[in-house]
């Protein structure tokens, strides 16, 4: 689930969009967003994005 989170996050989408898509609540898509945001070490959901592209 996280992984198709990144990949949303990555294009840019937002949170209520990335839930809609994935069928989960808002509350869960942020709490993954916040996850990997600790998780990939960035500080931003662009950060998270650009370490995500990079590491493929």
């Amino acid at each position: 689930m996280k992984q198709a989170v990144l990949v949303l996050l990555a294009k840019g989408l937002k949170d209520d969009t990335i839930a809609r898509r994935l069928g989960i609540s808002l509350r869960a898509c942020r709490r993954h967003v916040s996850e990997l945001l600790e998780t990939l070490g960035a500080h931003s959901r662009f950060e998270a994005g650009v370490i995500a592209e990079r590491r493929g």
